[in-house]
């Protein structure tokens, strides 16, 4: 029987990449989307790929949606936003959501699926963190700290439940091609690219790439693997 996969915040940027490349490695694939209905039905009708409509952040209905889905091999937290501003001028309200998002629906997403990888004894958890979580970016001083937690929590996690034979990575992104970076102008993308050794920016495809191996790296936990291009 095909590994399932269950990918959140799936429907675009690398969460769609990593619904294709699942699906292109013969796993069966369910994914979360919130706003991207019609990026969603094309993504499900392009990969034969199960999309739920479901706020990540909010853990009943992420529960609920775990539920009516068959048992998770593979746990793929890929759901994110950003906030770019001083801190001065993020508002308690953004600062909140976005903790929500990217570090609240880690915890729905791993608690969802937990029991039944526990009673399995196996499982893969792979969390999608940032580069920004390890060295800080000015301006995304929100954004860092919610990726630099869940840089922490894959660590935390990969030490309690190794034991039971549930591995726990994570994926280190830096510029990658995607709509959350579209407000950069092409000056910012072209320094960010010439201060990275590649000297480009990345794109979604090869973070999913990262993906893959994570989920078939059977001594592989704890770990985060930067995908940079050198960049740190």
């Amino acid at each position: 029987m095909k590994e399932h996969v269950l990918i959140t915040g799936g429907s675009r940027g690398i969460g769609a990449a990593a619904v294709r490349a699942f699906a292109e490695a013969g796993y069966r694939v369910s994914f979360l989307y919130l706003r991207s209905r019609d990026a969603a039905a094309a993504l499900a009708a392009e990969t034969g790929a199960c999309g739920l409509c479901c706020d990540a952040a909010d853990s009943d209905a992420v529960a609920r949606a775990a539920a009516s889905l068959p048992p998770v091999d593979v746990l793929v937290n890929n759901a994110g936003i950003s906030h770019v501003g001083l801190i001065s001028q993020i508002s308690p309200e953004e600062w909140d959501r976005l903790f929500a998002v990217n570090v609240k629906s880690v915890y729905n997403s791993v608690r969802a699926v937990l029991p039944a990888m526990l009673q399995r004894q196996a499982g893969c958890i792979i969390n999608v963190a940032s580069m920004w979580g390890q060295a800080g970016a000015s301006c995304e001083a929100a954004y860092s700290a919610t990726k630099g937690a869940v840089i922490a929590l894959t660590q935390a996690l990969a030490r309690e439940l190794g034991p039971s034979g549930i591995r726990v990575n994570a994926v280190s992104p830096g510029m990658i091609d995607t709509d959350m970076n579209a407000h950069l102008s092409p000056a910012d993308k072209a320094a960010l690219a010439a201060d990275t050794p590649l000297e480009r920016i990345g794109r979604p495809e090869e973070v999913a790439e990262a993906m893959l191996y994570l989920a078939r790296a059977s001594f592989v936990t704890g770990q985060i693997l930067p995908v940079n291009g050198g960049y740190l």
